[in-house]
């Protein structure tokens, strides 16, 4: 048996056992390095797991995985509920529509969607229920809307992204998430708004509209935390490292002392919850580099990659091969670890038809963000479920109906390229292709 083919089978292997993924990674490339190369090469395993993580960029991760839960904990989704519903006012489908434009503005400040659809359903599922709409609807419209939290930067798997493909400017990437990742959220309202009206879910006379400029004043706060974020890295006033920083400070003075909702009990709490979340994803880094060594220096992944060149030379074609391949590895694996995975065999793909890697890596991520709520893993579906009371299986088929209009704003993005490029060319950032 080859080197390539026993990698790739002890991995899928453990996986189909119930190994978590990192320990499933470092199996298989262990077990690849053991055949493929000689027994002394597994001495290189602990310098491989170090380099992985020893990378100054990947400390933004932790840093942004502690700004979503501060904002999540902070009273921030409450005070945005209450800003979006004075804007929409009582109408059909009303708190559907609050309901997607607070996530987008959430995924402006953590970058997580568990995170941003664990905030918003506990704020928005008791009212979506009390205004006639089903549970299962509602925690599937969540669990959609907040995957977009993977696109609007800050976006940790962007940032991952920018780790394993050279040259991209993570800085590029965050603009080029913003247009693709309105028109995800976009591409919900419509259904929403027709299935409530035709459904006569929330009865708009029985709405109330809070004040408008009240509800401003108090949601200010929460809304120019992407307007600092943003703006700090297009001034160029600190790096996405550094802005991964400021997100905590500022998140903890508005917890704290705007809100108030913030103990510095809370805060110590908090910090011991980011390092547990942190920890697993950087074991799936760590792991991960184990695999990513192994399958470059046995050649795996050029293997692989010239395995599918080999099934059609149309670029096109190939696409969508790929689309549908990272769609149903979104639906079973996180989005790190499809990174880690899949990307070092999609590099020599890009480089053969001249991808632009910061578009390809928008349409990844709007994939995986697709995956992120449908079955049968669904990581932003198992958090609205359990916060709403109700099986998974219920919302399946509202899950599936929310798949299909995302990915029409899939298709327009990989259609029209301009759509995710054009904001990073504007700002100067480097999107040329390799």
């Amino acid at each position: 048996m080859s080197p390539d083919l026993l990698m790739l089978l002890v991995f899928g292997g453990a996986m189909l056992l119930g190994v978590p993924v990192a320990f499933a990674l470092g199996l298989g490339g262990a077990a690849g390095i053991l055949v493929g190369l000689s027994p002394d090469m597994l001495a290189t395993l602990g310098t491989n797991t170090y380099n992985s993580i020893a990378k100054y960029p990947l400390i933004a991760i932790p840093l942004f995985i502690l700004t979503g839960l501060i904002f999540e904990r902070a009273g921030v989704a409450a005070s945005l509920v209450r800003f979006a519903q004075a804007l929409i006012g009582p109408r059909h489908g009303g708190l559907g529509l609050v309901v997607v434009l607070v996530c987008l503005i959430m995924g402006g400040m953590s970058g997580s969607g568990p995170a941003d659809a664990a905030a918003v359903a506990m704020v928005m599922l008791p009212s979506m229920t009390k205004a006639g709409y089903p549970k299962p609807f509602s925690a599937a419209l969540i669990a959609s809307a907040s995957s977009t939290a993977i696109l609007i930067p800050p976006s940790i798997a962007l940032i991952l992204y920018s780790i394993v493909v050279p040259g991209v400017d993570l800085r590029a990437l965050f603009a080029a998430g913003l247009f693709p990742g309105l028109l995800a959220g976009l591409s919900l309202l419509l259904p929403v708004w027709w299935l409530a009206k035709r459904n006569g879910w929330e009865d708009p006379s029985q709405g109330e509209r809070p004040d408008l400029k009240a509800s401003f004043i108090q949601a200010l706060p929460a809304l120019f935390a992407p307007v600092l974020i943003l703006g700090g890295l297009r001034s160029g006033l600190f790096t996405p490292t550094e802005a991964a920083v400021v997100a905590v400070t500022y998140g903890l003075i508005v917890g704290i002392f705007v809100y108030r909702q913030l103990s510095l009990k809370d805060v110590w709490g908090l910090l011991g919850e980011a390092g547990m979340v942190s920890g697993v994803v950087m074991i799936i880094i760590s792991l991960a580099g184990i695999f990513a060594w192994a399958g470059t220096t046995l050649g795996t992944f050029a293997h692989l990659a010239e395995s599918l060149l080999s099934l059609s030379d149309q670029g096109w074609v190939l696409m969508i091969l790929i689309m549908v391949l990272v769609l149903l590895a979104g639906m079973l694996l996180d989005a790190i670890s499809i990174y880690l995975i899949i990307t070092p065999i999609l590099i020599p793909l890009m480089q053969h038809f001249g991808w632009n890697p910061v578009w390809f890596g928008i349409l990844l991520a709007m994939n995986i963000a697709i995956g992120q709520f449908t079955p049968p893993v669904a990581i932003n579906l198992m958090v609205t479920t359990q916060i709403a009371g109700i099986r998974l299986e219920k919302t399946f088929g509202w899950a599936l109906f929310f798949m299909l209009t995302m990915l029409s704003a899939l298709i327009l993005v990989m259609l029209f390229p301009g759509i995710a490029l054009w904001l990073p060319e504007r700002l100067g950032f480097v999107v040329g292709p390799w």
